[in-house]
């Protein structure tokens, strides 16, 4: 098969990962970066051009999409759709994923477990919106924010309300959710692919830090799910419609609940922690589906 790689950079892991992987296992693979793609629009030929070139027809492209060029990213994906080429995840999943407040809407309306969670525009709504979610401490967090970036923990109620305000002055969109206490600085991360969890790994947060991101100094290791857990992630990619995909989910005195569904997980870490080969399991996701034309929205989205 001939396999692109959508990437910013060639030399990430979880790029180098893929390609390996892609070619041990015989496929032709490229790595292109996004942002030097542009598009030919025009009546039932679409294309992709490439510095300078039109772009070979393609079997599948794995999308590599950094949430900074979502708009741009996605737009790119769609356009191969139109032509045809398979696409591990698609467009209009990718974005549905990256919109923090339609996926937990999403997720909601399928009963997935989520820590409650407020929204507002208007500042006399505040205390109230503090209440709802089960008062302080609350974790506050920007629409737009990754990597654990823009994302802070109010102790009290009085904290938490000069922190929105202070949000709601720069018109930043905020969510604001109950803080799962027993969690322990700690979530796990599982990586679903083609509607199964794969792996899955335990992330601990740095002394001094709640978020356990690992580029926030967090560690990992291997962790057993149990039924509940493993089928709250299946469900999590299943809703989103992502067939490759990292769920973020703590344990909480209620049961398993979602933070997260990352579309462009890293493979570095749970490939560390699991020692499983999931590039190579993307490469065979890609094998059994990667057909012409075996796209659902077909760039409609």
């Amino acid at each position: 098969m001939k396999i692109a790689i959508l990437s910013r950079n060639e030399n990430l892991y979880s790029t180098r990962r893929l390609k390996e992987a892609g070619e041990s296992r015989g496929h032709e693979v490229d790595i292109i970066d996004t942002l030097h793609c542009y598009m030919d629009i025009t009546r039932s030929r679409p294309a992709v051009r490439y510095h300078g070139k039109q772009l070979p027809k393609y079997d599948a492209i794995i999308p590599r999409i950094g949430a900074s060029i979502t708009f741009y990213g996605t737009a790119v994906v769609r356009q191969f759709e139109m032509m045809g080429t398979f696409s591990v995840n698609e467009s209009i999943a990718i974005s549905r994923s990256r919109d923090k407040l339609r996926s937990l809407q999403l997720l909601s309306r399928k009963d997935v477990g989520l820590p409650r969670t407020g929204f507002a525009n208007k500042a006399d709504n505040i205390p109230d919106l503090i209440k709802n979610v089960g008062g302080a401490p609350v974790v506050i967090k920007l629409l737009e924010g990754t990597q654990g970036i823009g994302v802070v923990l109010a102790e009290t109620n009085k904290a938490a309300e000069s922190i929105i305000e202070a949000f709601m002055g720069i018109k930043a969109d905020i969510l604001v959710q109950e803080f799962i206490k027993e969690a322990g600085g700690s979530d796990i991360r599982c990586f679903v692919v083609g509607g199964k969890v794969v792996a899955a790994m335990k992330r601990q947060a740095a002394e001094g830090e709640f978020r356990s991101n690992l580029h926030r100094g967090g560690s990992a290791k291997l962790i057993r799910l149990t039924k509940e857990e493993r089928a709250t992630a299946v469900n999590a990619a299943k809703v989103m419609g992502l067939n490759v995909c990292g769920v973020d989910i703590l344990q909480s005195s209620h049961g398993p609940v979602v933070m997260e569904v990352n579309s462009s997980p890293g493979l570095e870490g749970i490939e560390t922690a699991t020692k499983k080969d999931i590039a190579s399991m993307v490469i065979e996701f890609i094998e059994k589906n990667g057909k012409p034309g075996n796209t659902r929205s077909r760039g409609k989205g």
